[in-house]
C-alpha cells in the first residue's frame, strides 16, 4: 500500500470549522425561528426515538451545552483528519451510529441530545490508534488531545445525572473499534534513512602531515634549521 502523508493542516481546520459552524446553525435557527426540535432527540427504546440515532448530535440542550462541545469538535476534528486522512470518514460514521445505537438500546429513559458522544469517539480513536501505531505522527497528535482532552478517559463513567454518559461511554466504545478496524488504511509514515557523509579526501597540499607526532614534526624543524 503507498504511503499516505498527512493531510493539509490548512484543510483539516476548515472541514472542523465548517462543521462546527453547522452545530451552531442549527441551535441558531432553533431559537430565532423557535423551531421545536425535540422530536429529533434520541429516546432509548422508543421507535420515534430511531431517528435520533442520526439527528441526536447536531442537537443541543442549551448553548453553554453546544459551548462546551464547540472547542473538542474543532481541536479533535482537526486532529483527526490532518492524521488520517483516508480512515476519518468511515470512523466517523461508524462513531456517530454506534454510539447513537448503543444510547438507543442501552442508556436512561430520557431525551439524549448533544455531540459530546462523537466527540469522545475522536479522542479515543486517537488514543488507540497511537497505541497500535506508535509512530512519531500518531503520537505527536495524541499527546496534544490528551493533554488537552485528557479527562475524557474518566467522563466516560456517570457525574452528573443530566450529562449523558452513556453516550460518552459508548462514543469511546466505537472510537475504540474504529481505530481497530481503519487503522491500515493510513499506513505508517516512513522514515527516512539517515545518510552518513563520508569523509572527506586529504587535501593534497597537506596530505598526511598533519598525523605527524608532534616529536617528528620538531625533528624536522630542527633539522631544517641546522640545514640553514
Amino acid at each position: 500500500m503507498p504511503q499516505t502523508k498527512p493531510a493539509s493542516l490548512g484543510r483539516a481546520m476548515l472541514i472542523a470549522c465548517l462543521s462546527l459552524c453547522f452545530l451552531w446553525w442549527v441551535k441558531l435557527a432553533e431559537t430565532f425561528f423557535a423551531l421545536d426540535l425535540s422530536a429529533l432527540a434520541l429516546v432509548p427504546g422508543s421507535v420515534a426515538g430511531l431517528v435520533g440515532i442520526i439527528t441526536a448530535p447536531l442537537l443541543h440542550g442549551s448553548y453553554s451545552h453546544l459551548f462546551s462541545n464547540s472547542l473538542p469538535v474543532l481541536v479533535l476534528g482537526t486532529l483527526l483528519l490532518y492524521g488520517y486522512p483516508r480512515s476519518w470518514k468511515p470512523a466517523l460514521l461508524l462513531i456517530w451510529l454506534l454510539s447513537g445505537m448503543g444510547v438507543w438500546c442501552f442508556a436512561r429513559q430520557a431525551p439524549h441530545v448533544g455531540v459530546s458522544g462523537v466527540v469522545h469517539g475522536m479522542f479515543f480513536y486517537l488514543l488507540v490508534a497511537s497505541i497500535i501505531r506508535r509512530d512519531k505522527l500518531s503520537v505527536a497528535l495524541m499527546m496534544v488531545g490528551f493533554f488537552l482532552y485528557g479527562g475524557m478517559v474518566m467522563s466516560i463513567f456517570p457525574t452528573e445525572p443530566q450529562i449523558s454518559f452513556e453516550y460518552h461511554f459508548f462514543g469511546a466504545v466505537a472510537g475504540t473499534l474504529a481505530s481497530v478496524l481503519f487503522q491500515r488504511r493510513d499506513p505508517k509514515p516512513v522514515e527516512e534513512p539517515v545518510v552518513m557523509v563520508e569523509d572527506e579526501e586529504p587535501d593534497p597540499l597537506i596530505g598526511d602531515q598533519w598525523q605527524q607526532l608532534p616529536d617528528d614534526a620538531e625533528r624536522d624543524w630542527s633539522s631544517q634549521r641546522r640545514d640553514h
